[in-house]
């Protein structure tokens, strides 16, 4: 058993439970801006990203624009009166915007809802040398942060994961971004097909040579739907795979990078804060095609998803579908799973203030699951705080599935 406290569990009638949901404030909100065409599908993606076809034309991008402008009117009214803390801008390949349509994007935004002076502005890019010659005007615009999407230095490598950058190309991205941002992440892959424990440490050796603030660390997983989970390609077994994972993670930890979420790391003050509010259960506009919302309101907490294919969302959103096909009330009863997905991805956990605050429950409300998740191991807990230990980061879906509502059978 594990040497945490175990508080005593409460009678239930000294608990006072409510069926509805009563925030005593709102979280920060964030903006998300999907952008969901790529030059090329990669064989282990599974988000919201469609192909251009070579043989066809090119996608309109005043068309996409608008529709964007068109969504982001009709959701203010989830969010009067708040402010954006953060942007990103994700896909996708987002860097095959050109440099004036990223221009219209965010003045479009700055023209509709109120940010803070200090926004943090996050765009994934491509490391392809087309899309890098555009950082300059990108960072002109408001871009103040940049997450490359490097995978691997290795050009086999790079060729197994159907990147279109080859390493030189990466490299140059790189310096490129350095330039112009005084914040870049890179992302890293490891566990690829063929790759030896050296081939994962020279990849992770490079990139740290570059000295950027941040960097996420990936293992290859097979997920459905996609090609490699169809043909699944001849990667690392287990034991390689956690090798591997625990000599890059030694090296991050000896090179000054502190890993502040399951698979995120960062020099001092230089964590992502847009991905933190995520991992916090704080609240996120979500607009473009396919794009997921999370709003809180003082009674109420909604999930919102737009139409996936860009045609369709580009149709539905001058519609009074408004371009969404899902709008869920999350049933109080789910809040607890909800907010363990992420918070307890996070390695130093959450104060349990962030738990009551942003869900309306009081910790007595989910203190046997605390203390079953103790007892394993997997949870460390106090009157003030929580996390995960390392054994539960490990196994990091045993522990959140412990806050699962209970189904009861009919």
């Amino acid at each position: 058993m594990s040497n945490q406290t175990i508080i005593p569990i409460q009678p239930i009638s000294q608990v006072k439970l409510s069926n509805g949901i009563a925030l005593r404030s709102l979280p920060p909100l964030s903006l998300y801006i999907h952008f969901p065409w790529c030059e090329k599908k990669c064989p282990y993606c599974d988000f919201n990203s469609h192909a251009i076809n070579p043989d066809g034309p090119v996608f309109d991008e005043e068309q996409y624009l608008n529709a964007l402008c068109k969504d982001l009117e009709e959701s203010l009214p989830l969010v009067w009166g708040r402010r954006i803390h953060s942007i990103f801008i994700g896909g996708g390949t987002p860097s095959l915007l050109s440099s004036e349509g990223l221009d219209r994007l965010l003045a479009d935004v700055r023209a509709r809802i109120g940010m803070d002076s200090d926004i943090e502005i996050t765009m994934e890019a491509n490391p392809g040398s087309v899309e890098a010659k555009k950082f300059a005007a990108y960072a002109k615009s408001g871009v103040n942060r940049i997450s490359l999407g490097i995978q691997s230095f290795n050009d086999r490598h790079l060729k197994d994961l159907g990147r279109v950058h080859s390493s030189s190309e990466a490299v140059e991205a790189i310096q490129i971004a350095k330039q112009y941002f005084q914040r870049v992440n890179l992302d890293i892959m490891y566990g690829l097909p063929h790759q030896s424990l050296a081939e994962a440490q020279a990849d992770i050796d490079q990139a740290l040579s570059f000295d950027t603030d941040h960097l996420s660390l990936y293992h290859l997983t097979l997920e459905p739907n996609t090609l490699f989970a169809k043909f699944p390609p001849p990667i690392p077994d287990e034991d390689l795979a956690f090798e591997i994972q625990e000599q890059l993670l030694n090296t991050l930890h000896q090179k000054g990078y502190q890993r502040y979420e399951v698979s995120a790391f960062a020099k001092e003050k230089s964590q992502c804060f847009h991905n933190l509010n995520y991992w916090t259960f704080g609240d996120y506009l979500g607009i473009g095609a396919g794009a997921h919302g999370k709003i809180s309101f003082p009674d109420r907490i909604i999930r919102t998803i737009k139409e996936r294919h860009p045609e369709k969302y580009m149709q539905s959103v001058f519609t009074t579908l408004k371009g969404v096909i899902e709008t869920r009330h999350i049933a109080r009863d789910e809040l607890a799973f909800e907010f363990m997905l992420g918070a307890l991805r996070l390695k130093d956990g959450v104060p349990i203030s962030y738990f009551e605050d942003r869900t309306g429950m009081k910790q007595l409300e989910i203190q046997t699951e605390i203390n079953e998740a103790i007892e394993k191991g997997l949870l460390e807990s106090d009157l003030l705080h929580f996390k995960a230990t390392p054994f539960g980061l490990q196994f990091l879906n045993d522990l959140q599935e412990l806050f699962l509502p209970i189904v009861t059978e009919l």
